[in-house]
């Protein structure tokens, strides 16, 4: 069974070419793998940056606010203590609880949603199977194109990453 093609690249600056050129002739499914962080990946993969992150957060954030005001409400008004004379719903004691529930809940919505976003946590990786993955790891730059591409032939897919400079490899599993 063929899951794609992975292509390898010694530099940084042939895999972002290679990228565009697959982008400019309509294969969307593919992925680019780096040893580390790479100026201008997401654009020559055609992402744009997500606008949903930080109004997620802000939603999160009052979501933690309305919840530790609730839970501290409600606590003092369900078992009111009269310590000293002080108020029964004194806000200015609800302050820290308060930010420390808002920060955490922002944290943990945040963590989820990009778990969520991202599809991880994966049981397995196709590229993984790949001979030269290792390589990909420390020192090389690769390219896996998934057969379920619209446009994946393996011959004209291989031909094309080969002309792009790509030392290219199948892979497949059983």
């Amino acid at each position: 069974m063929l899951y794609g093609i992975m292509a390898y690249f010694d530099a940084p600056e042939r895999l972002l070419s290679a990228l565009r050129v697959l982008r400019e002739e309509g294969y969307r499914q593919f992925e680019a793998l780096a040893p580390g962080p790479l100026e201008g990946l997401e654009e020559a993969l055609g992402q744009r940056r997500d606008e949903a992150i930080p109004w997620a957060a802000f939603a999160f954030g009052v979501l933690g606010l309305g919840l530790g005001l609730f839970l501290q409400i409600y606590t003092s008004l369900d078992y009111p203590i009269n310590a000293g004379g002080k108020p029964l719903l004194g806000w200015p004691a609800f302050i820290p609880v308060t930010f420390e529930i808002t920060i955490l809940t922002i944290a943990l919505g945040i963590f989820l949603l990009l778990l969520y976003m991202t599809g991880l946590p994966r049981a397995a990786h196709p590229a993984v199977l790949a001979r030269g993955y290792p390589g990909v790891l420390v020192d090389r730059y690769g390219i896996f194109v998934y057969v379920t591409d619209p446009r994946f032939h393996p011959t004209a897919t291989r031909s094309l990453l080969e002309s792009l400079g790509a030392q290219v490899e199948e892979v497949g599993g059983g």
